[in-house]
């Protein structure tokens, strides 16, 4: 499907746009657009790939003319621009709003515009039930693509998304930062050893949006079934695979922290499509004219459980020492450390 046809990448500077790249450079893809505001890293990338197939657009989600600019004659979109960090979210939530909520908003009018046939939305487990103001961002932004898609004929721009929850070595992520910490033999820093996250690995999060792309259908979140690790054991993991004995101290959570993450509410999982290895959350096509609706309710949101960082299957620290031992980083970072 993507023979011969141009993706933009919304936010592609960042770490799922480069392996989308590794993905799809050497394919017959036609072209592939990579849209932020970030001219370094741009810059870099440019330096790094070195190809006729990658096109570069200086922009902001959030400025719709910048947009517009870099969607002429694009078949496909990966919408992966976001503020992500919680922590600064909890204090310029506006700013998450302008980015997540609106930029959004932004890349789907200007799809839908230009005959953009398909577009695929980023979106993560702090939407499930959120707690922080990046989380009800990207909670809104869902809302807002789903609502974009019922004003707009899936034959013409089919909007669906994905939520998958921590990549594991993505910018701004613990396992970077614990592997410095280990590195300069300071104290791992951890919030609480109980905490739980999913986790998986930045081709994993490909492989979620691909398979969205493939199957999703309008209005769509689709959702991979994954893992977790207490933060504790994750900490405990980078120790022995690094042969190190700093010790790690507990710092208690951050600004907008839950001590588990989830990735389907109990009203979503009522209503979920099991799949292999992932869930489809069709979307409420219901029009305001409900009515009937609320006479004739369902009992079944009250006997499902949501799907959650704690009764998903808790990897052990050698499961852990496994899963991070694919990772090309900490490969890289082990190779360096050992000499």
């Amino acid at each position: 499907m993507f023979t011969d046809k141009t993706l933009l990448i919304t936010g592609g500077t960042g770490s799922f746009g480069n392996v989308v790249l590794e993905r799809f450079l050497n394919t017959d893809i036609k072209e592939i657009r990579i849209f932020s505001r970030d001219e370094k890293k741009q810059d870099d990338m440019r330096t790094l790939y070195k190809n006729n197939k990658i096109k570069f657009f200086i922009g902001d989600v959030r400025d719709i003319s910048s947009v517009n600019t870099a969607m002429f004659d694009v078949d496909y979109v990966f919408h992966a621009a976001a503020l992500k960090q919680v922590p600064s979210c909890e204090f310029f939530p506006l700013e998450a709003v302008k980015t997540n909520v609106l930029g959004t908003d932004n890349v789907l009018t200007a799809a839908i515009q230009a005959g953009v046939k398909k577009v695929i939305c980023l979106s993560t487990d702090k939407a499930a039930y959120p707690v922080n103001a990046m989380g009800i961002s990207k909670a809104m932004m869902e809302k807002t693509f789903i609502a974009k898609s019922r004003m707009v004929s899936p034959d013409k721009t089919l909007i669906c998304g994905t939520r998958y929850g921590n990549v594991m070595a993505s910018r701004g992520s613990v396992i970077p930062l614990f592997i410095e910490q280990i590195k300069a033999g300071k104290p791992i820093t951890i919030t609480d050893p109980k905490m739980t996250r999913f986790i998986m690995s930045l081709e994993e999060a490909v492989e979620l949006v691909l398979y969205a792309f493939h199957h999703a259908s309008n209005g769509d979140i689709m959702v991979q079934k994954s893992p977790s690790s207490y933060i504790g054991d994750l900490a405990q993991a980078l120790k022995e695979l690094f042969g190190a004995n700093n010790n790690i101290e507990v710092i208690g959570t951050r600004h907008g922290e839950k001590v588990y993450e989830v990735l389907l509410t109990k009203e979503e999982a009522a209503k979920a499509v099991e799949l292999d290895h992932f869930y489809r959350v069709p979307s409420d096509n219901r029009d305001l004219n409900y009515g009937k609706y609320l006479e004739d309710g369902s009992h079944k949101i009250m006997l499902t459980d949501e799907y959650n960082s704690n009764n998903t299957k808790i990897l052990s620290v050698p499961e852990i020492k496994e899963k991070l031992l694919q990772l090309a980083f900490v490969q890289e970072e082990l190779r360096a450390w050992k000499g």
